[in-house]
């Protein structure tokens, strides 16, 4: 039963302070997400007010002036800021790029703080472009998709694949000021529209193989969350919110239906039976899958924590709880705008935009089908495919 109250502990673990409750005030504001939509990016102020409401310090070592939250924390962190907005969720989730960022050199980490610890990280990952070798580094060049958060970033990572004569070396992340790249803005899609996943263009940079990892590469720092698997914990911190979504979506739906006359004449929506009853099934859906999910982070955070490694069993439910989670909050948005009938089809409807976003979060690379496949071959007893662990 530990692992159960375990979870139960991780429900709101971040404490409250002034700057971030009214951070998510402001949020929560439909103006404001009408205005994050528009300009298909988050505004500049609210990236200065996750900075000061401690998003980008949160997973910084305390060497550096971090807060170094744990799994659980900085997820909840995450979870309520998707529950104000989930394109403010999304862009905040990278927030967790410390875990990254630790498998640069020492000294490249002392210089990267130097200033402090709320450094504004964005990446371009996919596809890896071939990179030549230089004296010191590599020359990067190429084109990235779906660089959340860009615009506002203070450095860019992207993926480069190091020639070797006729072969390609290990794929590495080349770090960059902001300033040496060129962003296109190509976000148009049907959700999430405030995250500008836009394209990073690298025209000619030289970049010091000192600024330069292979990704999920093993940490330089000791601290416990560099010893959690960092897939995983990449998952967790985008599956989160659509926990937070789902979560906006509910209370949406409850706040409406009591004053809400049908115009046929029917009854509220809170005074029907059928309503009542699927509210509550959703209801239940989520919880079950966010205590699963917040189950599972803690499991492995309590061997992180024991000096355990980590095994492939308690790996395999920090993925499927992520998946599984991102599917049942898809699931739950639809169910409440279903119940909303017309009202939630209007655009200016926050059931719309939680649907939406929803949807759009099913979509990443991370919570595909083959979750479930990689996640059964294992509880068979079997071997998953290379990347999955």
């Amino acid at each position: 039963m530990e692992p159960l109250l375990s979870a139960a502990r991780a429900i709101s673990p971040v404490p409250a302070t002034e700057a971030f409750d009214t951070l998510l005030d402001d949020i929560r504001v439909r103006a404001r997400a009408g205005e994050f939509d528009r300009q298909r990016q988050l505004s500049a102020d609210i990236i200065e007010r996750f900075k000061a409401a401690g998003v980008y310090r949160a997973c910084v070592p305390r060497r550096f002036g971090g807060d170094e939250l744990s799994p659980a924390e900085f997820c909840a962190m995450i979870e309520r800021l998707a529950t104000a907005d989930g394109s403010a969720g999304w862009v905040a989730s990278f927030g967790m790029s410390p875990v990254y960022l630790a498998a640069l050199p020492r000294a490249t980490l002392d210089q990267l703080y130097a200033r402090g610890p709320d450094v504004v990280f964005a990446g371009g990952i996919f596809p890896p472009q071939p990179a030549e070798p230089t004296a010191s580094g590599f020359r990067v060049r190429g084109r990235w998709k779906y660089s959340s958060g860009c615009l506002g970033a203070d450095l860019i990572g992207v993926g480069i694949a190091p020639k070797n004569g006729d072969r390609l070396d290990l794929p590495r992340l080349a770090v960059m000021p902001r300033s040496k790249v060129r962003i296109e803005r190509t976000w148009e899609t049907v959700g999430l529209l405030g995250t500008g996943s836009h394209d990073v263009v690298v025209e000619d940079v030289e970049v010091a193989q000192a600024w330069t990892f292979v990704r999920g590469g093993p940490a330089q720092l000791d601290e416990p969350l560099f010893r959690y698997p960092s897939l995983s914990f990449a998952t967790q911190v985008l599956s989160v919110v659509g926990l937070g979504v789902a979560r906006a979506a509910l209370d949406e739906l409850c706040g409406m239906a009591s004053g809400r006359l049908s115009v046929t004449g029917a009854p509220a929506l809170a005074d029907r039976p059928l309503a009542q009853v699927e509210i509550a099934k959703a209801e239940a859906a989520l919880r079950a899958a966010r205590a699963f999910f917040y189950e599972a982070i803690d499991t492995a955070w309590s061997h992180v924590l024991a000096g355990d490694v980590l095994a492939p069993e308690t790996i395999n439910l920090l993925r499927l709880s992520s998946t599984h989670a991102v599917r049942v909050a898809a699931e739950v948005t639809r169910s409440v705008q279903l119940l909303s009938g017309m009202t939630g089809v209007y655009q200016s409807s926050p059931l719309a935009r939680c649907v939406n976003d929803a949807q759009v979060i099913t979509q990443h690379a991370f919570m595909g089908d083959v979750t479930y496949q990689n996640a059964g071959a294992l509880f068979f007893g079997k071997q998953p495919l290379p990347g999955y662990l």
